[in-house]
């Protein structure tokens, strides 16, 4: 009875809650990217893995020709975290070399037994590694591509969760793309991840990663297509350097302040991006940056569209203060 009781009395919280504009709110979820190559992203991560759900630290590139997972990685996953706390995903992706190779997707797409295998192969090495979910990163494809990509995915979902693997994610880019449907990507996958930065870029003119009303406007087309409970808003932790007559540079929240220190910038908040941003007088070294407060503001915005679920792209990368202000 007293189960009951307590039951009701929840029920009756919900009900009030809702009548005087209020909500419950779901709980807040963080996956972090590591870069494997890098070994302050690995020591990022046994620093904070308490504060994260997911982390990604494993990388299955596929053969640019053959679209073949080329096993074992160049990025050995030597992570091993303690039992219980962060679940370890695996990225799996397209990029090879210097850039995404959509040759690989079209020859998976049209090829049913290379298809197979490789989504086997995939799987197994998934199990063998213990991870328990998949981001699936298959950039700059075609509209013509649409259909390679959703057969290939099917195959590589059915194929993992046969294998143990429970979660999986495509990552699709902010800006409406015919070569993504997010409805149909939604079909196969289990959560679309959105990557909600490079407004301005390496080989674009120099501005914000990712501005919050800018973010606002793409991630909200997305909820609208999907539902918010199935969308990962994909988050920057990282800025550029632009040197002038020079594509812009990636840059470490650490790198960022000890440039700015070096050439006489003082960084400060944007009021248009809310980013932080310094140049120098003449104008030709040009930083924006994310931070912590920053990055707040994109999950305060994230939030109010009803989204729970955020990635960021990539740990080491990070301005110190971000950890303090991630509550679930």
């Amino acid at each position: 009875m007293r189960r009951i009781t307590s039951v009701v009395v929840f029920l009756v919280t919900i009900v009030a809650c809702t009548a005087l504009g209020g909500s419950v709110q779901e709980r807040k979820s963080f996956w972090a990217f590591t870069g494997p190559w890098d070994p302050l992203s690995d020591a990022s991560l046994r620093a904070n893995a308490s504060r994260l759900d997911v982390a990604v630290t494993g990388w299955i590139a596929l053969d640019s020709l053959t679209g073949e997972p080329l096993l074992p990685s160049a990025y050995a996953d030597t992570m091993r975290l303690a039992a219980g706390t962060v679940r370890r995903f695996a990225l799996v992706t397209s990029w090879h070399g210097q850039g995404f190779h959509t040759a690989s997707i079209r020859a998976l797409g049209s090829d049913p037994v290379r298809r197979a295998r490789v989504a086997g192969r995939i799987a197994r090495h998934a199990q063998s590694m213990r991870y328990t979910g998949l981001v699936l990163d298959f950039e700059t494809l075609k509209a013509g591509d649409v259909n390679a990509q959703l057969v290939l995915l099917r195959a590589i979902v059915d194929s993992a969760k046969a294998h143990g693997v429970t979660t999986i994610a495509v990552a699709v880019p902010a800006e409406p793309d015919e070569a993504y449907p997010t409805r149909d990507l939604m079909g196969v996958a289990d959560f679309v991840l959105v990557m909600l930065y490079d407004q301005h870029w390496s080989g674009s003119d120099a501005g914000p990663i990712s501005a919050p009303d800018w973010m606002t406007r793409n991630l909200a087309r997305v909820v609208a297509e999907v539902g918010a409970s199935r969308v990962i808003a994909g988050l920057p932790l990282y800025g550029y350097h632009w040197v002038k007559g020079k594509p812009g540079v990636g840059v470490s929240y650490a790198t960022a302040m000890r440039t700015a220190e070096r050439d006489g910038m003082t960084l400060s908040r944007d009021s248009t991006s809310r980013t932080l941003r310094g140049a120098t007088s003449n104008g030709t070294s040009v930083i924006w940056l994310t931070d912590a407060a920053l990055l707040e503001e994109l999950m305060r915005r994230a939030e109010q569209l009803g989204v729970t679920h955020f990635a960021f792209w990539r740990l080491g990368q990070e301005d110190p203060a971000v950890w303090s202000r991630l509550s679930r």
